[in-house]
């Protein structure tokens, strides 16, 4: 009689060096991301079966990040086979799209809707080659919200429609990243009290179905308010930095979650040196930093970029000097 509930340790055992001796060959590794720090801080990219939180304030450019992920996955991973499946509950596939030729062309978003004077054909042709491009990635949108049954549903058939047959002629489930914006939008289920619930109910949600299937998740998440008193935006704080207990409903998700990052833009917050080790920001709002709060197999630290959101792009920097200390006599 077998019991599919539990397996030897010596299954455990054979199944860990398989995975190891995959990877040093190159058959199994790590989605590269276009940064660096990002890479450091996890095992050189993120690991399929897993789940990335990202919490940070409204407009501070989490979305772009998920985007940057999204968009430099296949540009550096480009022998990686993989699908995206996005659930865009914020902004429509056609706004998001349009985002993007604000990265391609250099324009504003304004000056592509014609808001003040006509697109010339120079640049919509940009766009339209762009997007002619752009479609050959095996991208997916989902725009009309969903509750947590529907959203576990809607995985179980795509994984299941894309499954491909190995040279062994074994069906495989093919790798696939997973991007929610944002988990407050997921609506509520007919079971569940509260956000508080629907978070928690995702959190179970997105493990089982990591564990299941070759899944990387994206989850966008706002910040608790507590963020913005007063005391935590005073310079050189250690409240300057974003914490765990900072992503909203923390309890409900981050223990599902293999890396956690906080974005902060100190500079919005008129922050000229950030944190105990007093960065000199100097009000600066185009930096932004990433916080590594939590990387199940990678180290947490800060990594330091700066916005450039008139292209749509986040560029790596060196970290910021640090104040010197005058020692008191």
């Amino acid at each position: 009689m077998t019991n599919p509930k539990w397996k030897t340790q010596r299954e455990a055992f054979i199944e860990s060096l398989s995975y190891l001796d995959d990877r040093r060959k190159g058959k199994i590794t790590s989605l590269k991301t276009p940064w660096q720090a990002f890479n450091n801080a996890t095992t050189n990219g993120i690991e399929w079966h897993s789940t990335t939180v990202i919490g940070a304030r409204p407009a501070t450019g989490k979305t772009a990040v998920k985007n940057l992920l999204v968009n430099g996955a296949f540009k550096h991973n480009p022998t990686t086979d993989f699908r995206v499946l996005e659930f865009q509950f914020e902004m429509v596939g056609k706004v998001s799209a349009i985002r993007e030729y604000v990265t391609h062309t250099e324009l504003s978003y304004k000056a592509l809707c014609s808001a003040e004077n006509p697109l010339d054909d120079d640049n919509f042709e940009k766009c339209r080659v762009y997007a002619k491009e752009k479609i050959k990635f095996p991208i997916d949108i989902i725009e009309e919200p969903c509750n947590i049954l529907e959203f576990q549903q809607i995985i179980h058939d795509y994984m299941a429609m894309h499954m491909y047959t190995d040279s062994n002629g074994d069906k495989k489930y093919r790798n696939t990243v997973i991007t929610l914006d944002h988990s407050i939008l997921l609506k509520r289920a007919p079971f569940e009290r509260d956000v508080y619930e629907t978070l928690y109910s995702l959190g179970e949600a997105v493990t089982f179905l990591k564990r299941k299937y070759p899944i990387a998740f994206i989850i966008l998440s706002q910040l608790n308010r507590n963020i913005d008193a007063p005391e935590r935006n005073e310079d050189g704080k250690y409240g300057n930095y974003i914490l765990e207990s900072d992503i909203f409903g923390s309890d409900a998700l981050l223990q599902h979650a293999d890396t956690v990052i906080g974005l902060n833009r100190p500079g919005k917050q008129k922050i000229n040196y950030y944190g105990v080790d007093r960065y000199i920001i100097n009000k600066d709002p185009f930096i932004l930093v990433m916080h590594f709060l939590k990387s199940r197999n990678g180290e947490t630290g800060l990594g330091f970029f700066r916005t450039e959101f008139h292209k749509m792009n986040i560029v790596e920097i060196d970290a910021p000097p640090t104040q010197e200390r005058r020692l008191k006599i």
